[in-house]
């Protein structure tokens, strides 16, 4: 007696959802692990940026900017108007200065989703990271390497 069979059977669709599902399962994790190595990497780029806009903006007007917006308001400007608004692929950046130094961090948005570290730069140039449930990072930090 021969059989026509036209389609799959229940358990044989379940088998393929099951699959898929433990496939998604394994992949997610990975490209959030992805994504936050991504934001980090951006925001210790942005951090070279705002030391080499500092440095010379400096050179020009012999103080350092207080705001992003000083240096953004430029002609030309020393940094892109996205990482003016402080706000740049998760994280917040913010920026001070005097006539002799200057501070710059970048820490997370919302820590553990866009970021788990913060970053720290002033005048040396030396970029600190800290993994510290969110908080902000200063001179103290270890440098990164």
């Amino acid at each position: 007696m021969m059989l026509n069979r036209k389609g799959f059977t229940l358990v044989e669709i379940m088998i393929v959802v099951a699959i898929i599902a433990l496939l998604a399962a394994i992949a997610i994790p990975n490209l959030m692990r992805a994504r936050l190595n991504a934001n980090e990497a951006a925001a210790i780029s942005a951090l070279k940026t705002l030391v080499a806009a500092q440095t010379t903006y400096h050179t020009s007007n012999s103080t350092y900017a207080g705001a992003l917006a000083i240096l953004s308001n430029q002609t030309p400007p020393y940094i892109d108007a996205v990482l003016a608004s402080t706000t740049k692929q998760g994280y917040v950046f913010g920026t001070g200065g005097s006539a002799t130094t200057f501070t710059a961090t970048a820490t997370p948005q919302t820590y553990q989703t866009t970021g788990v570290r913060s970053f720290f730069v002033d005048q040396s140039g030396v970029i600190r990271g800290l993994d510290n449930a969110g908080a902000a990072a200063t001179v103290a930090a270890p440098p990164i390497q």
